[in-house]
């Protein structure tokens, strides 16, 4: 069957509407974590009249629909996560979140719109299709591995030959789709350290320990152990985002606490990282006659996309929509994704698509993350097609 390019592009942009309509509804009732029963509702109501299988889990109120086509072939996921951020929107946003402290700010309410959309575009030729398409509609994204659960619910298996996400970049040229093979984003973790030492009058320092100055100096040893013990060509980021210490002005306190996030591109630098920072710590605070504890929460691991299925999705996305429409990462990004626990164990790739306003200059646009952040809607057309592109070809031809 020959591949149908323009045809594939131009039911994307008769689609838009009902994206459109999906994701604003999703936005103004963000939920957040892995339970978000209002989105999911949603979703199937959207789908109710396709012929879908569904399948849920315990874990969490993600779901997965799975696409039947005419013939038996190969078996192919996209992903599209649901859940918000924990802030507070500030768009003006005729449709903005109706929620307080929590709004959609990393662009889940419209990768959940262009899921649909690719749903409902691949059961437009369904008898064609040669193989089965899993549409994973998944929750707890944003730091509650939502992936992770839902894999160990049971509901990949039997596991997908290729696996597929689109994350939409609000600070990124319209329309341009955006991939790179090897590492694609970061692991993260989250980095704690309590300083403990004998708190006492502030005005009497010299009977006490004071743990301040103590953590101020544990973090600015950190600056200088990532540039002085981490290659630039293996990198790490390491960010103390909070400390906390005491109660008034005029009381030392007992101890100070901050915490952190690691950003590492390998297993290895990740191992590394963390044993220095941990004999940074200790070894400082020993030094002043202190105590510091230092722990790890584990977060996803690296977003790794495999060569065949960036060079595959860069054929795709070109002939979709030309040759312009692919660029080329020359680096990682050091955000982090879980969509890198099915990339673990599944072929497969994430490409971000650029959805600042046509036109506009997209250097100054917000980015993710941002209570301002807003999105150009009009390349949900361009994002559910080229889902489901992805998935059409695969099924047809694999990675060739």
């Amino acid at each position: 069957m020959a591949y149908r390019d323009e045809d594939l592009a131009r039911r994307g942009e008769a689609m838009l509407p009902l994206m459109v309509s999906l994701r604003r509804a999703i936005h103004g009732e963000p939920e957040i974590g892995l339970q978000t029963p209002a989105t999911m509702a949603k979703v199937r109501e959207a789908l109710a009249d396709l012929p879908l299988e569904w399948r849920e889990g315990s874990s969490t109120t993600g779901a997965v629909a799975l696409l039947k086509g005419g013939t038996a072939g190969r078996r192919v996921l996209l992903r599209g996560d649901m859940d918000a951020l924990p802030m507070q929107e500030h768009t003006g946003l005729d449709f903005q979140s109706r929620i307080a402290g929590a709004m959609h700010a990393c662009g889940h309410d419209a990768h959940t719109a262009m899921l649909v959309g690719a749903a409902r575009l691949l059961a437009e030729r369904r008898e064609t299709l040669p193989g089965e398409v899993a549409f994973m509609f998944q929750p707890g994204e944003e730091g509650w591995h939502g992936a992770r659960f839902m894999i160990d619910d049971g509901l990949l298996d039997p596991l997908p030959d290729a696996a597929f996400a689109l994350h939409v970049m609000p600070n990124a040229p319209h329309g341009v789709i955006a991939g790179r093979p090897g590492p694609l984003l970061a692991s993260s973790d989250r980095l704690n350290i309590t300083v403990h030492g004998a708190g006492g009058h502030a005005s009497m320092p010299h009977h006490a320990l004071d743990p301040v100055p103590i953590a101020c100096e544990i973090v600015t040893a950190i600056q200088s152990f990532v540039t002085r013990r981490v290659s630039v060509f293996d990198p790490a980021v390491v960010t103390i985002a909070r400390i906390e210490a005491g109660t008034t002005d005029n009381v030392i306190p007992h101890s100070a606490s901050m915490a952190g996030t690691v950003r590492t591109l390998s297993p290895e630098r990740r191992a590394s990282v963390q044993e220095g920072l941990t004999r940074l710590a200790t070894g400082i605070a020993a030094a002043h006659g202190a105590r510091a504890d230092v722990s790890f929460d584990p977060g996803f691991p690296v977003t790794r996309c495999d060569p065949a299925a960036v060079a595959f999705g860069k054929a795709v996305s070109q002939s979709l929509f030309g040759d312009d429409a692919w660029m080329a990462l020359d680096a990682p990004i050091m955000g982090a994704e879980d969509f890198s626990y099915v990339l673990d164990r599944v072929p497969g790739a994430m490409f971000f698509l650029g959805a600042a306003e046509a036109g506009a200059d997209w250097t100054r646009c917000c980015g993710l993350h941002s209570g301002h952040m807003i999105l150009d809607e009009r390349v949900m057309a361009r994002g559910g097609a080229l889902l489901a592109g992805l998935a059409e070809r695969f099924l047809e031809k694999g990675f060739d």
